[in-house]
């Protein structure tokens, strides 16, 4: 359950409010879930990764946060990257409200072929995905990029500037899972890339505990919640220059989609 009342609040009063002509459904959160499959992911562990999302949509935990929200909805949008130039939507805004339609979804996770395979651009898969939020059909309390990765960024823009660009342009909190023991990833990843409202980092070091930490950090940004065995997010520096009040914050994304609709 969301545990920001007073967002939750303020989203329900901009909604009732905003123009009848732009119909949204309210969910608990919007997802947005970037799939890594650049040079390094074998086809052994591309198949993991995607079992591993499949098996937590499919699970009573990730199912029950989801029933057990505050609209008893979610809206989850999967995007697969590589190199600067290759990003593919391969699962458009989803509604998820049951654990009927969330079984739907994993099936649809398990059956995606792969679209291509390169260079590690974390900042374009970025810069690429949040902009998709806008116009979605979907008003969430929280907007939310959810990155997996298993190496550096090392081609394109850098992902500290394309994670600022997300949060000003109004997402919420990037969070990441790096599939890797190799602390130069986890701390690019700490340092650059995730962001936002009290964001986490898993790090399950390998695809065998890919699975179980993917159904525990759905299930925390659906509750609000810290995951266990979060990595340790050092003190915000810079990050502190990009937090915008909640109240600012959904009125603002309120305030662009009226005005684009």
């Amino acid at each position: 359950m969301r545990i920001n009342s007073f967002k939750v609040a303020l989203a329900a009063l901009l909604l009732s409010t905003s123009s009848a002509a732009y119909s949204v459904t309210q969910v608990d959160i919007e997802l947005q879930l970037l799939l890594d499959i650049s040079g390094s992911i074998d086809s052994s562990e591309y198949d993991l990764q995607l079992l591993g999302y499949q098996a937590a949509f499919e699970s009573d935990n990730v199912q029950n946060a989801i029933i057990n929200g505050s609209e008893g909805q979610i809206a989850v949008q999967l995007i697969m990257w590589s190199g600067p130039d290759e990003q593919s939507v391969m699962i458009d805004w989803t509604l998820v409200d049951s654990s009927n339609s969330a079984d739907t979804l994993a099936a649809s996770i398990g059956a995606i072929a792969r679209p291509f395979s390169g260079w590690t651009a974390i900042g374009e898969a970025v810069e690429y995905a949040y902009p998709l939020f806008e116009n979605n059909g979907f008003e969430g309390f929280e907007q939310i990029i959810d990155i997996s990765g298993d190496g550096t960024n090392n081609k394109g823009v850098t992902p500290s500037v394309a994670t600022s660009n997300a949060l000003n342009a109004g997402v919420d909190t990037i969070n990441g899972i790096v599939i890797t023991t190799n602390q130069n990833v986890v701390d690019q990843y700490l340092d650059e890339v995730i962001a936002g409202e009290s964001p986490f980092l898993l790090a399950p070091g390998n695809f065998d505990d890919f699975q179980l930490a993917i159904e525990n950090k759905i299930v925390a940004e659906i509750e609000g919640s810290r995951p266990v065995n979060a990595v340790s997010v050092p003190e915000p520096g810079t990050l502190g220059l990009f937090a915008i009040p909640a109240a600012f914050m959904c009125f603002r994304k309120r305030t662009i989609k009226e005005k684009k609709s």
